[in-house]
């Protein structure tokens, strides 16, 4: 493919790629905005008509493609059996690394169109011959931690419009462009397909028998109470585990096969000074492995800390953390970190 000035953008219809789709057209991009249908809670559709509006109003292209069948493949039934397994789902790192990002590539080439992009709150750099996300601007949208895992081929066709605005910013431009349906719209929040409450979702789509009631026990085996079903608890829950102490307690350890979560009252018998990570993607060996100023988020906006990162014979990464870490949950997501440009990352194992 070789590079032209055709950019095809991501848009789902709300605020940020509404406005991603303003500023790219301003910028002089030929712009063909792109819709993808992944989950319509109670068939709900409106996100499709909002986005072809605005791509009428902007006198743009636009194309829808209907994916539904492949996000319940690769992320619902994934996060159903992640849950099911006593780990915890990481869709979001997912959905981008693995399905939204390389489908835009896809259809980008299918259509002769060069550029790709999105309303992602992050910026790239070029660093030693390898492209990297980097920080947005926005340290409350940054969005770096969940695209890890996307290829230099993907990296290097990226555009990133909001990259170096705020949220704040962002409606006022919708605002003084006239389009104020999109600067009103609220944002979105959590997995887009349970967005409120994972528990309810699993419910709904779980065989009955498969989430029962079981047993709390603390770290001696003796029983300190009953559970709703394993699933709806992960590593280092604090809240919402319906049991009343003069203490907090959190949980330490589930046991899917015996319907058993472990709790601990001490938050130091958590903490870990090392873990393994599966699927994982490293953009420059170089400057990670074998280093000892890498920095490891295994959370969305929580704490960072240092690392040493090595890769074992047996295919995986090993973590040697500098300070031990609590809550470190099977199946969540790590990303690493060199001040604020993201070297890789890979799944919990």
């Amino acid at each position: 493919m070789k590079e032209n000035n055709k950019v095809l953008l991501g848009m789902s219809g709300g605020t940020d790629s509404s406005v991603a789709a303003m500023l790219l057209l301003d910028a002089g991009y030929e712009v063909t905005g792109t819709t993808f249908r992944f989950f319509e809670k109670g068939g709900n559709t409106e996100y499709l008509d909002d986005a072809r509006e605005l791509c009428s109003r902007l006198g743009i292209p636009h194309i829808t493609y209907d994916l539904r069948d492949k996000f319940k493949e690769y992320i619902i039934d994934y996060f159903i059996k992640e849950y099911m397994t006593g780990r915890t789902p990481v869709p979001c790192t997912l959905c981008n690394n693995y399905l939204k990002w390389p489908i835009l590539k896809e259809i980008a080439d299918r259509e002769g169109i060069y550029h790709i992009a999105t309303g992602h709150y992050v910026q790239k750099t070029f660093n030693d011959g390898f492209w990297h996300i980097i920080n947005g601007t926005d340290t409350d949208k940054d969005q770096s931690f969940f695209l890890w895992g996307l290829p230099q081929e993907i990296l290097q066709r990226m555009i990133l419009p909001l990259g170096e605005m705020t949220k704040t910013r962002i409606r006022e431009i919708a605002t003084e462009k006239g389009f104020m349906k999109a600067a009103t719209k609220k944002d979105s929040l959590g997995v887009c397909f349970c967005p409120m409450d994972y528990r309810t979702f699993l419910k709904n789509n779980v065989t009955p028998e498969k989430i029962r009631p079981g047993i709390f026990c603390d770290e001696t085996g003796n029983r300190i109470g009953m559970h709703e079903g394993y699933p709806f608890y992960t590593i280092g829950q604090r809240r919402g585990l319906g049991i009343h102490m003069n203490k907090a307690i959190f949980v330490k350890e589930i046991i899917p096969d015996e319907n058993k979560v472990i709790i601990s009252d001490n938050i130091k018998n958590l903490e870990q000074k090392e873990m393994w990570l599966t699927d994982w993607n490293i953009i420059n060996p170089d400057i990670l492995l074998g280093m000892d100023d890498v920095i490891i988020k295994i959370r969305y906006r929580k704490q960072a800390n240092r690392c040493r990162v090595e890769k074992t014979k047996d295919g995986l990464l090993h973590v040697i953390l500098h300070e031990p870490l609590a809550s470190i949950a099977p199946g969540q997501a790590a990303a690493f970190y060199r001040e604020n440009m993201v070297l890789g990352g890979g799944i919990i194992k």
